[in-house]
């Protein structure tokens, strides 16, 4: 671990570049999950999805609580909840070691704040891909809220780390 931490428990030369490879590759995994043609389960099916045109969005607030008693069978309820989650860790990744490679980053209303703009592009972005190439993707609110609450965690994670660093050293 003294390779990639000092004393501090900030990053090392080492450690910053390999943080700086290993985030580049997880943001490559981002763009393939989030602006690639999205894949259907048959019999799942998201209560609340709007049409508007070409451009499929979801702007119900909380839907997955809001409209739970539409969820028919449990395959749908572990697809929404399952969605709900992998969206909280979506971001999770990329902003903790965000918050290892920039101290400015490290309060609340700076990860909140990056989270949900990092959120909100992503979407947006979703939106203009679908589009242009029909890549079956879906403008949620709901995800800017989870992303968010991914960067919320990946602090409470990162000052948790950098304690535990720390303790080891002395």
């Amino acid at each position: 671990m003294r390779c990639f931490f000092d004393e501090k428990a900030e990053l090392t030369t080492w450690g910053r570049k390999t943080t700086w490879i290993l985030l580049s590759l997880y943001v490559l995994a981002i763009a393939y999950m989030c602006f690639g043609p999205q894949h259907q389960i048959s019999g799942v099916e998201t209560p609340g999805i709007q049409h508007f045109g070409r451009v499929v969005v979801l702007l119900i607030p909380f839907n997955s609580f809001v409209n739970l008693g539409q969820l028919n069978t449990p395959r749908e309820l572990f697809w929404v909840i399952g969605q709900n989650l992998v969206n909280v860790l979506l971001l999770f990744p990329l902003l903790l070691g965000m918050l290892a490679l920039f101290p400015k980053l490290r309060s609340w209303k700076r990860i909140l704040l990056t989270a949900f703009c990092m959120s909100l592009f992503i979407e947006c972005t979703q939106v203009v891909i679908d589009l242009l190439f029909d890549a079956n993707r879906v403008f949620e609110i709901d995800d800017l809220w989870t992303n968010s609450l991914g960067g919320a965690l990946a602090l409470v994670c990162y000052r948790y780390l950098v304690g535990k660093l720390k303790n080891k050293v002395k």
